[in-house]
């Protein structure tokens, strides 16, 4: 298993676009990913990763420059945690979050956030409750903070 940026294995862009949009979109928005991956870059925000075994896509995450909440002014953003079922139980959460630390400390960023409604996860993980804000709904929603 290795995490590497959707650049660097073109082969499974396809493959990977969808994963994301599966995971993480409605059946109106693949569009949407997919430019968004399109127009992804190395230095800095927006990247977009997986994790593959051998070109099987096991997990992916991104560093966003925000993760469509109210706090703009917030940023980057880990969003598009995933992993897949049949990895779970084998600390690849763990593992794609670690990596997503080092990428945004790696392009110059001291902190990362994340908004997330799965209270208990990211505190074992060594994330801190910063706020409340906003989604795109209007539903409130717990944003989490850590150090690069």
């Amino acid at each position: 298993m290795e995490i590497i940026a959707v650049t660097e294995r073109q082969d499974l862009f396809e493959k990977a676009a969808k994963a994301f949009w599966e995971q993480w979109g409605n059946e109106s928005n693949y569009k949407f990913y997919k430019d968004c991956m399109i127009h992804s870059t190395t230095e800095s925000v927006p990247s977009f990763y997986i994790a593959v075994d051998g070109d099987s896509i096991i997990g992916t995450y991104a560093i966003l420059r925000n993760d469509l909440v109210s706090r703009q002014d917030l940023s980057p953003w880990l969003a598009c945690l995933y992993v897949d079922p049949a990895y779970r139980g084998q600390a690849m959460g763990s593992k794609l979050m670690d990596h997503a630390i080092a990428e945004a400390n790696k392009k110059g960023y001291d902190k990362l956030y994340l908004t997330t409604d799965h209270i208990g996860y990211y505190e074992k993980y060594g994330w801190s409750r910063l706020t409340e804000c906003y989604d795109l709904f209007g539903n409130q929603t717990s944003v989490y903070e850590k150090k690069c």
